[in-house]
């Protein structure tokens, strides 16, 4: 089966080797046929400690690393 890969923006970097990532998604609402935003905080292995808060990353589904990590960096555009 192949890893998941997400697009999102980091918004915190304040742990060493880790990034939060908000990676958001759009659907329809079922009752009210309106295009609706929904985001979710992912935790993300950063071993070189490269991603700054702002910046899109792409991050890849992993092993479990730690207790809330289980996606690791792809890559950091500023």
């Amino acid at each position: 089966m192949p890893k998941r890969i997400l697009q999102g923006v980091v918004v915190s970097d304040v742990n060493d080797k880790t990034v939060i990532v908000k990676v958001e998604r759009r659907l329809t609402d079922p009752l009210l046929k309106k295009t609706v935003r929904r985001t979710k905080k992912y935790h993300a292995h950063d071993e070189a400690n490269t991603a700054k808060i702002g910046d899109q990353v792409r991050i890849e589904e992993c092993k479990p690393i730690s207790k809330n990590k289980r996606w690791t960096l792809l890559q950091a555009e500023a």
